[in-house]
């Protein structure tokens, strides 16, 4: 061979190296396989970790810009996915050594807001203590705010937490989470609040394609699957279903699953003709569905009730 054509390869990036061997990858794969959708959260998530790897290597390199600002909020409708992109991105802050633990504290208003005087500070304290190394979840966090309540003491929890936000935040990350429209109600009434947060995450509602996708990954970790006419049933139930009040994406999915679920093994109890063979006992049918009230009531006359009609 003439080595004047010889060519060496190119030498390995640093970078994609530095991604193998922290384990980053790994676990946005899982959550690319875990979440259907969510594109821009995605990339969202992979962003931020490149940065606090590339943030990493920096500091390797003697140059240090500072601690970077972890502290984020997740804004959307319920079932979109939060806290599952929150257990996620724990576990990315502690592979790259931000968070010493690793662990998620999900909370919500009570498990931070007292009913009386002297009972927020230890209850609000307390939750951090379980949280320090790792990442508090605060769901729905615009209800700590109650200005319309004189003796609420929900501000005394947001005061308790901005001074953890600032003076722990190598050993601290926050997430606020809840509707959009609420979210920025509260960041508009909380400016010190707002300004501790530096990554403000949209999550979309998923299309119906994408909530038939979440309805299968669903039905195959349970070892159930629909009939071919069950799967066309089930598409006409969410589009019913999805024009109805208090519809909450992947979580009325799997609400509809657990109820369809429940007439599937009543159907078999009481069919003397069933047999207890394995397509039997994991096959969820038309008729399972169909019982559904959903089917009855025109979407636009929906009753107003909570979170999913059976």
């Amino acid at each position: 061979m003439n080595p004047s054509i010889v060519t060496s390869a190119a030498p390995p990036n640093p970078f994609s190296c530095a991604l193998a061997a922290s384990g980053i990858a790994e676990l946005i794969a899982q959550l690319e396989r875990e979440l259907v959708g969510l594109a821009p959260v995605k990339r969202r998530i992979a962003d931020i970790a490149a940065l606090l790897l590339v943030d990493k290597m920096r500091a390797e390199h003697g140059l240090k810009g500072g601690a970077p600002s972890l502290h984020m909020c997740f804004s959307g409708n319920p079932g979109t996915g939060k806290t599952t992109v929150a257990l996620r991105m724990a576990s990315i802050l502690h592979r790259l050594g931000y968070v010493r633990k690793g662990h998620l504290v999900s909370v919500t208003r009570d498990d931070l807001v007292g009913q009386y005087i002297g009972h927020t500070a230890p209850k609000t304290r307390e939750v951090l203590k379980r949280a320090m190394g790792g990442v508090l979840f605060i769901d729905e966090a615009y209800y700590l705010y109650r200005p319309e309540n004189e003796r609420d003491y929900g501000q005394e929890a947001i005061e308790i937490l901005l001074q953890a936000m600032e003076n722990q935040r190598d050993d601290l990350v926050v997430i606020l989470a809840g509707y959009k429209q609420h979210m920025d109600r509260f960041f508009a009434s909380n400016p010190g609040l707002s300004s501790r947060i530096a990554h403000h995450i949209d999550f979309p509602d998923f299309g119906i394609d994408e909530l038939a996708r979440i309805a299968d990954l669903m039905l195959e970790t349970m070892h159930y699957r629909f009939d071919h006419e069950a799967a066309e049933v089930f598409g006409r139930y969410l589009a019913k279903r999805m024009a109805q009040p208090h519809f909450a994406n992947a979580r009325s999915v799997r609400n509809a699953l657990d109820r369809a679920r429940l007439r599937h093994a009543s159907r078999l109890l009481h069919d003397p003709l069933s047999v207890a063979d394995l397509a039997t006992l994991s096959t969820i049918t038309a008729p399972d569905l169909l019982a559904s009230r959903v089917f009855d009531a025109p979407a636009e006359a929906a009753p107003q009730q909570e979170e999913s009609p059976c």
